[in-house]
């Protein structure tokens, strides 16, 4: 009777372990919603979930950084991290929006190219991103240098750069059509599309499955015939686009550029991620998840400012929140370790 009821138990037990991760970081998104609607009534005496043009201004303001983050995700999937996505934002939009300046405008960078087709501040800027990774990733993979420090130098590298395009001047006046890639809802349909797309390419592809495979063990990965070094030139060029991406958006949104744009975005992006159940220490992770976490993300700030919290209480919060996703992720690694 005892081994019948065992052989009961097992299954209910085997479905629930099988149960998706971002199902629990999904509850986590609806309590903390729900936390917030609570305290809207009790301190601001309305809803906070009620308010439909306040959640459309906040997944705007998150769906940005978020194109940021399916790339980042695909990096620290792999083992590395990414410090230089937000200067590599600030750089390509000061470059796209210098050829996507409105013809006749007598302040343009290049007047000889302003009214330019949309396609070329826009090729020009994912190819800008492109070198940009295409450096990280050769630094990483071939010298051998520790992913923070060339990150770290070509953050510092692109952000000088964006400075010395125009002597620290803002650009503005672009086009209609470069405008419009940052017009309404776009931003949000174009994170949207690059989620879908690299949601596919993780799991279903190739490059997914080499990706957590580098990430889980490297040397392993080599031994069974994996290019481990260009595989991951090719995860840093692809983040850095995404990264490219959200600058030419952020710049067509507010249809200005500046050399500081994208400050601290790389950390905020690797926030969601985290909180989303990518692990720090590489092979796990996944594009659903950083989503999820992006939304996450976006409701405590969007909470705090309907709560009218101090913008120095909610970046102190912010790290808090960061050091307990990663504290977390901690936990279950040595959990995981001691049940092999």
């Amino acid at each position: 009777m005892a081994t019948q009821d065992t052989n009961i138990e097992r299954p209910a037990a085997r479905a629930h372990r099988k149960l998706p991760p971002e199902l629990n970081i999904l509850l986590v998104l609806v309590g903390i919603a729900l936390v917030f609607e609570i305290l809207g009534w009790i301190f601001q005496g309305q809803s906070f979930l009620g308010n439909v043009g306040r959640l459309k201004i906040m997944i705007l303001q998150v769906s940005v950084i978020g194109i940021i983050a399916v790339g980042v995700t695909q990096v620290i999937i792999s083992g590395g991290i990414d410090l230089s996505s937000g200067s590599v934002v600030g750089a390509v939009a000061m470059v796209s929006m210098s050829l996507a300046q409105a013809a006749g405008y007598e302040r343009a960078i290049y007047p000889a190219l302003t009214g330019l087709p949309v396609v070329v501040p826009l090729l020009v800027g994912l190819l800008c991103g492109a070198l940009a990774g295409f450096v990280n990733g050769w630094l990483i993979a071939y010298t051998r240098i520790p992913p923070f420090i060339a990150t770290l130098g070509m953050m510092v590298t692109a952000r000088g750069f964006a400075k010395w395009y125009t002597k620290g001047q803002p650009v503005s006046f672009p086009t209609d059509s470069f405008a419009s890639l940052g017009a309404g809802m776009a931003p949000v349909m174009i994170f949207l599309l690059v989620a879908v797309i690299f949601h596919v390419a993780m799991k279903y592809t190739r490059y997914g499955k080499f990706t957590y495979a580098i990430g889980a063990n490297a040397q392993a990965a080599r031994v069974s015939g994996i290019n481990v070094e260009r595989h991951l030139v090719k995860v840093y060029v692809i983040a850095a686009v995404l990264a490219a991406l959200a600058g030419i958006v952020v710049a067509a949104r507010g249809q200005t550029a500046q050399a500081g744009m994208g400050m601290m975005y790389e950390l905020d992006a690797i926030a969601m991620a985290v909180i989303g159940g990518t692990s720090l220490t590489g092979g796990r992770g996944s594009i659903i998840g950083t989503s999820i976490g992006m939304v996450i993300f976006g409701v405590i700030i969007s909470g705090f400012t309907f709560l009218r919290l101090d913008a120095y209480y909610q970046e102190m919060i912010k790290g808090v929140i960061i050091v307990a996703a990663v504290v977390a992720d901690t936990y279950r690694q040595q959990k995981r370790g001691k049940k092999t």
